[in-house]
This record gives structure tokens, sequence and C-alpha cells, in this order.
């Protein structure tokens, strides 16, 4: 485990590789166990390949947020400014404007020391500062330590969705909170 200082900033789209390379080890740790190998690497190469991290950089109601340790992206959250795609979604959700927290990750070597905490206090000032009233993301039912640390800081149940990943269908919870 890191114990080097970590800063939180906006990434740029020469970081679209070593986010790409961060989601590929980070995505299959918060995914169901009867998640399968080829599920997972299809959803990564999908929709979290350097590519697609490319062109949400250059997606302006996307905004991606690194975190950094010695120099090296330990961490990432993805920022979705819009409204929730799926209409289930949107009727869960009460706040208006919304921003949902699409992806949170941090390597497993900086758990535990506060980057994940820096990810979600940056996400949360950059929805506010966008005059955002709330935040919403969904989390996989089965991820408590997930769950814990969204209700650490300060989110709700407010319904339930589905998930694809590859050709599996996963069951979260959606979670709002204001900001």
């Amino acid at each position: 485990m890191s114990n080097s200082p970590v800063t939180v900033e906006r990434a740029v789209p020469a970081d679209a590789g070593a986010l790409g390379e961060v989601a590929a080890v980070t995505f299959p740790l918060a995914c169901p166990p009867e998640s399968t190998p080829a599920d997972i690497a299809a959803f990564i190469d999908d929709v979290l390949s350097p590519a697609r991290f490319g062109e949400y950089l250059t997606d302006l109601d996307r905004t991606v947020l690194k975190a950094v340790s010695d120099a090296q992206i330990v961490g990432y959250s993805l920022l979705h400014a819009a409204e929730p795609a799926d209409p289930d979604v949107a009727a869960l959700i009460d706040l208006r404007p919304v921003t949902e927290i699409s992806k949170m990750y941090v390597l497993p070597g900086h758990h535990g020391n506060g980057v994940s905490g820096a990810l979600m206090g940056s996400a949360l000032d950059e929805a506010r500062e966008a005059g955002r009233a709330g935040v919403w993301l969904g989390v996989n039912q089965q991820n408590a330590r997930a769950q814990r640390f969204y209700r650490k800081h300060g989110f709700e149940i407010a319904g339930t969705k589905t998930f694809t990943v590859g050709s599996q269908l996963h069951h979260d919870y959606v979670m709002q909170r204001t900001v």
C-alpha cells in the first residue's frame, strides 16, 4: 500500500491510455463472483478501453477526474452531467439537474488511504460547481464494500436497475445524494 500524497485533477486526452490500464485492473474487482472473464473483458473493451476514454475526455457532458500518486494515475472517476438515459432510473432520481458518477475505481494498492474519499470529494465539488442539485450512481447489489463507502458519503438507495456486463445481466442499487 502506498502512503504517498494523492492529488485529484481533471484528466486530459493524453491520460486515456493510463486510464484504460487502471480500468482494466479495477473493474473486475467490483464485479460479482458469477461474472465470467469473457464478459468482463468484453465490457472493458467496449466501455473502458483507452479509445473510449479518449472519447469521454472530449465529451462536453463528461468529466474524468484522475487520482495521482508518485506521478502515476492510481484511480479515476467518470462523471456524466446529463439526464439518466434509462427512463426507469430517471423516474427514481428526484434531484434535478443531476450528475451521474458513472465510474469510480482505485487500484488495489491504494485502497484504504483516502484515494476514494478524495475522488468522491472532487466529484461532488465538480457537480456543485456545475450547479447540479445532486449526483447519482449505480452499484452492484452484491458489492457491500462500495455500498458502505457510498452511504458513508451521504448516498441513499433510491431503487434498483439492471446493468449489462458482456452477456450477463446484473442487478444494481441506484443511489443518490444532494450536493
